[in-house]
């Protein structure tokens, strides 16, 4: 999702590559006033095949494109259409010198784009919740993506100790998870919550306190519980009850979850289509 982004930002900054005063960033050989342009004239293209758009930048017969490769990784591809593009020949024998120029002119590009790399945003704590992240072992831990039943339980069940200073254990927040899931606490073991409360810790979403075997929800924690489950309700369970009763929060923190869920309403007010 974030490469995605990435390489559509990426595209944005860099749409004036093609431009005479700017093809001579990549290429290695001067431009002058004898230096035949592409076919079609100095330009930068973006191509969309499909939904998956490309970078190409031209220089005499040659050809750059780049482009996000199966949703996975930035691909550059440099094409030398011929070799007096760059050399005085077209033998065998100058294969290894035009390799050569190829890998830098792919080099030269990723610096380019590096460089105005600083305007692309990171991404943030929620979208990273999206994505399967790593334990310090290279375990792979499953995402937590926003409408999933089993995280949506898991942050509405949060929701119920953000305001505790003790924190919870696993026998407390069981109970709460598997109600929401509509599930008997016998289908919804120990275990499975262990595996949650670790996929929970990993991601950031809570943290062990010391020496016990209690949880805190950390502050990016507890604003994703409030965002999942707010959002959720606004957004697909409009008219729907919740499973348990709402949690009594001190008259403070009741007044700003108001607030939020004020603030949330208006902004999808604006935002939701028309009839």
């Amino acid at each position: 999702m974030y490469g995605r982004h990435f390489f559509e930002a990426v595209i944005r900054g860099n749409l004036d590559l093609g431009r005479p005063d700017r093809v001579s960033l990549l290429f290695p050989t001067r431009l002058n006033r004898r230096t035949p342009p592409p076919g079609l004239g100095y330009k930068t293209r973006v191509i969309t095949y499909g939904v998956a758009p490309s970078l190409h930048v031209e220089f005499k017969h040659s050809h750059v494109k780049q482009y996000f490769k199966e949703q996975r990784a930035l691909r550059t591809e440099t094409t030398i259409n011929d070799p007096l593009d760059f050399q005085r020949t077209k033998g065998l024998e100058t294969l290894p010198h035009l390799r050569a120029v190829g890998r830098q002119i792919n080099a030269k590009l990723l610096e380019v784009e590096r460089v105005a790399d600083e305007a692309v945003p990171a991404p943030s704590f929620f979208e990273r919740l999206q994505l399967p992240t790593f334990s310090p072992t290279g375990q792979r831990v499953s995402a937590l993506r926003f409408g999933d039943p089993r995280a949506q339980a898991l942050f509405g069940a949060l929701c119920h100790f953000g305001h505790l200073p003790t924190g919870f254990r696993n026998g407390d927040l069981r109970p709460l998870v598997a109600a929401l899931l509509g599930r008997n606490l016998a289908n919804y073991s120990a275990g499975a919550m262990t595996y949650d409360l670790r996929r929970l810790r990993l991601h950031g979403v809570i943290r062990r306190i010391p020496h016990s075997l209690r949880y805190t929800l950390t502050a990016d924690g507890m604003r994703a519980a409030l965002l999942y489950t707010t959002l959720y309700r606004r957004l697909r369970r409009p008219q729907t009850a919740t499973r348990v009763p709402p949690p009594q929060f001190p008259s403070r923190l009741e007044a700003a979850l108001r607030n939020l869920d004020t603030t949330l309403q208006e902004l999808w007010t604006q935002a939701k289509p028309a009839a």
